[in-house]
C-alpha cells in the first residue's frame, strides 16, 4: 500500500496515488509504504531515485547497518516499533530513508503510532513543517504510545494483585494469574526494547547534525520523555517478580497441604495397623478364638488407636 501526503496550510495531506502518472505531480514530504509491492517499489524508484532492498525490514541486520548515511546524502535508519495487540503484542521493524527532503517509511503492517501521527497532522496547524519533523514526531508519538502501554499493565498487574493477595488461590485460579503475569512480561520486555531502540535512533539523528536547534530541542525532551520510561519499566519488572513469587507460594502451600493430608494419614494409620499385625500374629491362645470380646475388642481398639492421632494432631494445631 502506497500512501503519499504532501503539506497544505501546515497540514499532512493525503493524495490519492491510483498509478505511476499520479507521482509526478505530486511534491510530497512523507511517503509511506506499508508492505510495497514490487511495483509500488519501482514507481518510487522512477519518480524519486530511491531503490528499496528486498530486504530493507529483515530482523536480522547487523548493528551498523541499522544507522548508517549514503555518499549520496540519504539517511537510512531502521527502527523497531511496539504494537500493543490483546493477543500477541510484537515489535515490527520499519525503514526509514530520508532523500531529497522526502521521508520513505517502509514497513510490513500498519501500526498504531503512523495512524496516530497522521490523525494529529490532519487536525493540528504547523505541526510538521518539513520530513524531518515526520521523523521526529513519529518516535515522539512512539515514546507516548509507550507510556500509554505501561499504564495498561499497571492496571492489569493491579487486578492480578488483588486476585493473588486478597482471597485464597486454587491451582486454576494460579494458571490463569501465571498466564496473565507472563503476558505482560512479555509486553514490558517489548516496551523497555522499544524505548531502547527509539532512544538510539533519536540519539544518531542528533549525532548526524541533521537537525535544526528547534528539532535538536526536541530530540532532547523526546530522549528526558524515554529516561522517564525506564524506571518504570524496572519498577514492573520487579512487580512482576514479587507476583509471580506469591503465586508459586501459594501453588507450593497447596501442594503443601496435600502432602500434609497425607502424611498424617499416614502417621495416624500406623497405630491401627500394628494393632491388626499383632493379633494376626499365630499365637498358641488366641484372643479371638479363646475370648468371645476378641474381635470387637480389637476393632474398638484399632478405632481408638486412628481417633487418638487425629485429636493430638489437631489440638497442636497441625491439621
Amino acid at each position: 500500500m502506497l500512501n503519499v501526503f504532501t503539506l497544505v496550510n501546515g497540514r499532512l495531506f493525503q493524495e490519492e496515488i491510483a498509478s505511476a502518472d499520479t507521482l509526478a505531480h505530486v511534491t510530497p514530504v512523507w511517503v509511506d509504504l506499508e508492505a510495497p509491492t514490487p511495483e509500488e517499489k519501482s514507481w518510487i524508484a522512477e519518480h524519486f531515485g530511491v531503490t528499496i532492498p528486498e530486504d530493507v525490514v529483515d530482523d536480522d541486520l547487523e548493528e551498523s547497518a541499522r544507522f548508517y548515511e549514503e555518499d549520496n546524502g540519504e539517511l537510512h535508519i531502521r527502527s523497531d516499533f511496539l504494537i500493543d495487540d490483546d493477543q500477541t503484542p510484537r515489535n515490527v521493524r520499519v525503514a526509514f530513508i530520508l532523500h531529497n527532503k522526502v521521508l520513505f517509511s517502509i514497513h510490513g503492517e500498519d501500526l498504531p503510532v503512523f495512524r496516530l501521527l497522521r490523525l494529529r497532522a490532519r487536525r493540528i496547524p504547523a505541526l510538521i513543517e518539513d520530513a524531518k519533523d515526520v521523523l521526529l514526531k513519529l518516535y515522539d508519538a512512539d515514546a507516548e504510545y509507550s507510556a500509554d502501554a505501561l499504564e495498561g499493565i499497571y492496571d492489569s498487574l493491579e487486578a492480578v494483585g488483588a486476585r493473588v493477595l486478597k482471597k485464597e488461590i486454587t491451582d486454576s485460579d494460579a494458571a490463569l494469574v501465571l498466564a496473565a503475569i507472563a503476558r505482560e512480561e512479555d509486553l514490558n520486555g517489548r516496551i523497555r526494547r522499544n524505548v531502547m531502540d527509539t532512544r538510539r535512533a533519536v540519539s544518531f539523528m542528533m549525532r548526524s547534525r541533521m537537525l535544526n536547534a528547534e528539532q535538536f530541542e526536541e530530540s532532547r525532551q523526546i530522549l528526558r520523555d524515554i529516561d522517564s520510561l525506564d524506571s518504570h519499566t524496572a519498577f514492573l519488572f520487579d512487580k512482576i517478580n514479587f507476583l509471580m513469587d506469591a503465586t508459586v507460594g501459594f501453588i507450593n502451600i497447596n501442594q503443601n497441604k496435600i502432602i500434609k493430608l497425607f502424611s498424617v494419614a499416614s502417621v495416624a494409620l500406623l497405630p491401627p495397623t500394628l494393632i491388626a499385625s499383632i493379633y494376626g500374629m499365630n499365637f498358641k491362645a488366641m484372643p479371638e478364638l479363646d475370648w468371645s470380646l476378641g474381635y470387637p475388642y480389637a476393632l474398638v481398639l484399632m478405632v481408638l488407636s486412628v481417633i487418638a492421632p487425629f485429636w493430638y494432631f489437631r489440638r497442636k494445631g497441625w491439621l
